[in-house]
């Protein structure tokens, strides 16, 4: 038995007569286009928070940093038990940075993209990595960290996280959507 795969004339005569008039459709590719003003807000929302985050450093400051026993420091609103915390690793780092064979000014803006992703990325403790050597980014990063609003407190890091060539930062979140 042999199937049909044409239809007969009479078939497309009744198929034409049941669908009437019928204009073929030009295929034209239309892109969507992608809303410019949107992007760019965005872009620009980026660039003044990651501007905002380096506005805050100052290599003029000189806080009153205990030069005794490991670097550490509380803001004032904060409990002092959060160092003893940091110190004792009850908080892990969420992210890490490490600054080794950066020059100063490489450091501190890696250090203010490094807050700024803090808020974006809801990330609570991070470790920054600074080294010993020369002493100089041992000396100044503290001095940054202490500017900037977003530092609740710091201390030397514990062995496994570098210990006296790291620090462990505490890092207050403005967003509503904190981590456990």
């Amino acid at each position: 038995m042999k199937l049909k795969n044409a239809l007969s004339a009479q078939e497309k005569q009744l198929f034409k007569e049941a669908i009437g008039k019928v204009k073929p459709m030009e295929q034209d590719k239309i892109r969507p286009t992608i809303k410019q003003a949107k992007k760019k807000v965005r872009l620009e929302k980026d660039k003044t928070a990651k501007q905002a985050a380096q506005f805050h450093f100052s290599d003029e400051f000189e806080p009153d940093l205990n030069s005794q026993g490991p670097m550490k420091y509380v803001r004032h609103d904060v409990d002092t038990f959060e160092a003893k915390n940091l110190r004792r690793g009850q908080y892990p780092p969420d992210l890490i940075l490490d600054l080794h064979g950066l020059d100063q000014h490489q450091a501190k803006q890696e250090i203010a993209a490094l807050l700024y992703a803090c808020q974006k990325e809801h990330a609570q403790c991070v470790c920054i990595v600074h080294g010993i050597g020369s002493r100089i980014l041992k000396t100044k990063v503290p001095h940054w960290l202490v500017q900037h609003p977003d530092v609740m407190a710091f201390h030397q890091a514990p062995l496994e996280w570098g210990g006296n060539g790291a620090l462990l930062v505490l890092i207050e979140l403005k967003d509503k959507f904190f981590r456990d």
